[in-house]
């Protein structure tokens, strides 16, 4: 693999990826007391994956856009597969880590599906063989241990995971290619098209809470949502000149908060209005959270502190909190438990969820990573 001099990193962003994570945290938590979708605590915490998305268009063509060569003769430069390696070293350890959580909280639910019935071991097995490559579940197939139709039932939000392995795949081998104005066409389509996905309700509730499952437009949503948010990143890279701004990271995390804790905004009579919503969020206003959070500079030691801590933290709290939240909804559900009397263990499961990414962090992912990345540059 080839080395070279590191670029200044952009600080807020990273906090705001954690704030985002932090975010996701509190929509699952409050996903064991919602009903449906309209009655959901923190209702829009789904779009955080679009801000994820075009924080990671952005950071991608921030770090390699000018790294390319057409061949492999410079050590200096990056292949397609050097590209591709570097990915798999960031993401792919937590990816498995997480995994395997997912399995053992199944095995500690007793292997039982949504509707109680019982799953073998064997089926959790190849569930967990399947899902460590990243290969998803059709719904009812063998695999698909929960019966609720999610690619990844061992570990839910790792469908996630899954477009940003294929927005990778799509930058190396064609999105870092295409000019600006070829890259603005495919920003405006896309995102065109997925404001019309919301607006018309092909999700079937009005948001765009999509890609989660291969059944029914879950795959096509979740195709557009990365597609617009990934290459909004990079084009708003391309064309980025930072402004100066004051507390940018207060200004984008209260931003961030409101927006993703907003009611389901449509009623009866026009629910259209919800998946409006979703549309402005995503394809308006997070672009101009994306651009004050790029702008903005940590001022003091304390604030860089707290971004880079976020930032670090952000992707394992992504990847290991859904396997306690498993756990949590059973015992609420088992129970018959609302919010007020389990309030107290809705805490402790946040509280959990980031001791364990911080204690993944330390002491398996880092090392781990560096590790692979010596054997990668020793081949």
């Amino acid at each position: 693999m080839s080395t070279s001099i590191a670029k200044p990193r952009y600080e807020l962003l990273d906090g705001l990826r954690g704030v985002a994570a932090v975010m996701v945290l509190w929509y699952h938590v409050f996903e064991a007391f919602a009903t449906s979708p309209v009655d959901q605590i923190v209702n829009h915490g789904y779009l955080a994956v679009d801000f994820f998305f075009m924080l990671s268009g952005f950071v991608v063509a921030y770090a390699y856009d000018d790294r390319w060569v057409s061949s492999s003769s410079s050590s200096s430069r990056l292949t397609i597969g050097g590209f591709i390696k570097r990915r798999l070293i960031r993401l792919h350890p937590m990816l498995v880590l997480g995994m395997v959580f997912g399995a053992v909280a199944y095995v500690i639910q007793g292997c039982v599906k949504w509707d109680g019935s019982m799953v073998s071991l064997w089926h959790v097995a190849l569930a967990l063989l399947l899902s460590c490559v990243l290969l998803p579940a059709w719904p009812g197939s063998l695999h698909e241990v929960r019966g609720n139709g999610e690619m990844f039932p061992l570990n839910g939000p790792s469908w996630s995971l899954f477009f940003e392995y294929v927005a990778n795949l799509l930058y190396a081998l064609v999105l870092r290619r295409l000019n600006t104005r070829s890259l603005t066409a495919v920003v405006v389509a896309s995102g065109g098209a997925l404001a019309a996905f919301s607006v018309c309700d092909m999700s079937g509730a009005y948001h765009l809470g999509v890609g989660w499952s291969l059944g029914d437009w879950n795959f096509p949503g979740g195709m557009l949502r990365v597609l617009f948010g990934f290459s909004a990143g990079m084009l708003m890279e391309r064309k980025f000149k930072a402004a100066k701004v004051r507390g940018a990271f207060w200004v984008c995390t209260i931003m961030l908060v409101v927006l993703l804790s907003m009611p389901f905004a449509g009623n009866d009579g026009a629910m259209w209005l919800n998946g409006l919503y979703d549309a402005v969020c995503v394809i308006l206003v997070f672009p101009v959270i994306l651009y004050i959070g790029a702008s903005g500079t940590t001022t003091d030691r304390r604030s860089t502190s707290i971004c880079d801590f976020l930032g670090k933290i952000s992707y394992p709290v992504y990847v290991v909190h859904y396997p306690l939240m498993y756990l949590f909804y059973a015992w609420v559900w088992g129970h018959g438990l609302s919010f007020g009397q389990s309030w107290p263990v809705a805490v402790s499961v946040i509280a959990a969820s980031l001791l364990l990414a911080w204690v993944c962090l330390k002491f398996y992912d880092e090392p781990v990573r560096r590790y692979l990345s010596r054997v990668a540059q020793r081949r």
